[in-house]
């Protein structure tokens, strides 16, 4: 009887060690990530005051601190278990070793499982580095030999630290939108039959060309049929994660020439690039296929290209580029073309009026920097004016009148925060960065964008229709200046995540809807 009530008082001093050493990792590994984000901007010449610190990181004990504590607790766990295990065979010297290099191992492991299987290529953006990764295995080991020390190793039968797990997790906040009640339109289905149809551009003759994100390019006739058989001699698509065939664009002379524009992710995984080739539509495909600009610089993974397209009326292209996700500061970086918006001529070339021609060291190709992931963008004829939209991370998703030049703030100011829940930067407002026209918190995902210029919805013309994917809608938005006066939320009722939206010839609103089963929904007057 005495021998059980000692075994149980170890085990309960056991778990109360891992306890107090679970604590300190949890606050350790906070604190490594949120000075690590911090340091990211200060070699963008952020200036962050101590002030600004210390709230940063009490705004991340508070948010991404719950997130890291189920990340870090499993492999925790996990490790020191094994450390004990292994302590039993090499002897009691060992412990404190074994406890801090199971502690970091642990949590490495564990890092490289969660990007394998998180929506994001890297969930915890302090390990974006080697740098960062090290900082934050680094916290881990401090936390294993804090318990090897604290602990005394005693006949652990069981793990009495079982009940330390935490049931938090990341909780991503919903949107909280109204649908429109009195709903002044009917939705049909036009065409189906695509496979996660990305962008819709309508010919002359009523046709339309539908881009899929596999890299297949489509023709739907002017009655809604879907030709069998894809366009051939489309370029080579590398299609992985966000990666794919993204914006299809006729030529302003598109009757005479022929001639349309493609934007897609090009390279391997490994080394990859945002695209644009130029095409002539012939009867039995594309022909004098021919790549016209390939990003810089070279990135790895599969995430955020921007991809979308638009002509300036004096006949320049330009193409929205994103931060490629774990990249995020070369937003501020001239020097290559990540997180920017760049202008081009028809045929490749730089216009000589473009904002950073003759800046050493600057892309010459850049229009405007400092953007996240840019899947919005069209020219407002009536108004004279480019507007584009871009995903936030968690929260921050912006519109924004699009001027050369122009810094748009990312990541130096931000709506949003990061996935993990941790402060990307502490600053909403920057100086010498443009504040956007509207903003979303939490996040609408806006894709795909139109100003409604038809006739059959007089109340609506003129607004700026914003697809959604996470918020299944579209926003319609209403810009005076650089200013959202007016917001109104459409086709909630639908369910569908939106991936594109056009104005039809006749004055119609295209839905295209992302899915492996996707379709373009007509809408038009009841």
């Amino acid at each position: 009887m005495v021998e059980r009530k000692i075994e149980s008082k170890s085990k309960s001093a056991v778990a109360i060690c891992f306890l107090i050493a679970f604590v300190f990792g949890a606050v350790a590994g906070t604190l490594v990530e949120s000075q690590i984000n911090m340091l990211a901007l200060q070699k963008l010449g952020v200036g962050i005051p101590f002030e600004t610190r210390l709230s940063t990181w009490m705004h991340d004990l508070g948010n991404f601190s719950l997130v890291y504590a189920v990340i870090f607790g499993s492999s925790f766990l996990v490790s020191q278990l094994a450390a004990l295990l292994l302590t039993r065979f090499t002897g009691a010297s060992l412990r404190t070793f074994w406890c801090a290099f199971g502690a970091a191992l642990g949590l490495w492991v564990t890092f490289k499982v969660v990007d394998m299987i998180a929506p994001m290529p890297i969930l915890i953006a302090s390990t974006r580095t080697a740098g960062g990764m090290f900082s934050m295995v680094a916290s881990a080991a401090l936390s294993g030999a804090l318990f090897a020390k604290l602990s005394k190793l005693g006949k652990v039968a069981a793990a009495p630290a079982m009940a330390i797990l935490l049931a938090a997790g990341l909780a991503l906040p919903s949107a909280d939108v109204q649908a429109q009640s009195n709903k002044p339109y009917k939705v049909e289905t036009f065409a189906d039959g695509l496979e996660n149809p990305w962008s819709m551009a309508f010919l002359p003759d009523g046709r339309a060309l539908i881009t899929e994100k596999p890299g297949r390019l489509r023709i739907v006739n002017a009655d809604g049929k879907l030709q069998a058989k894809p366009v051939g001699g489309v370029p080579q698509v590398l299609y992985s994660g966000q990666a794919g065939l993204f914006d299809v664009l006729p030529a302003t002379d598109f009757a005479q020439s022929q001639q349309i524009f493609l934007s897609y992710a090009c390279g391997t995984r490994s080394a990859n690039h945002a695209c644009v080739s130029s095409a002539k539509l012939g009867a039995n495909g594309l022909e004098n296929v021919k790549e016209i600009f390939r990003s810089q610089m070279a990135k790895s993974g599969s995430a955020h290209y921007g991809g979308r397209m638009a002509w300036l009326p004096d006949n320049t292209l330009i193409l929205t580029l994103g931060d490629g996700y774990s990249y995020r500061e070369e937003a501020q970086n001239l020097s290559n073309h990540l997180g920017k918006i760049v202008r081009i001529n028809a045929d490749g070339s730089v216009p000589k009026d473009n904002p950073f021609v003759g800046t050493q060291g600057a892309k010459p190709e850049i229009y405007s920097y400092g953007h996240r992931n840019v899947q919005g963008l069209v020219y407002d004829e009536a108004n004279k004016r480019l507007v584009a939209h871009e995903h936030g991370p968690r929260g921050g998703d912006e519109v924004n009148v699009v001027t050369p030049g122009t810094n748009y703030g990312w990541p130096k100011a931000t709506y949003g925060i990061d996935y993990s829940g941790a402060t990307i930067s502490p600053y909403k407002e920057y100086e010498g960065t443009q504040q956007p026209a509207i903003y979303w918190v939490p996040s609408i995902a806006p894709s795909g964008m139109t100003v409604y210029n038809g006739d059959l919805f007089p109340k609506w013309k003129g607004s700026f229709l914003v697809g959604a994917l996470k918020a299944r809608s579209v926003s319609r938005v209403v810009l005076n200046g650089n200013k959202a006066t007016e917001e109104e939320v459409l086709f909630k009722d639908l369910g569908e995540r939106i991936r594109d939206i056009r104005t039809g010839p006749e004055g119609a609103i295209y839905l295209l809807t992302d899915n492996t089963d996707g379709k373009v929904l007509r809408v038009s007057p009841k």
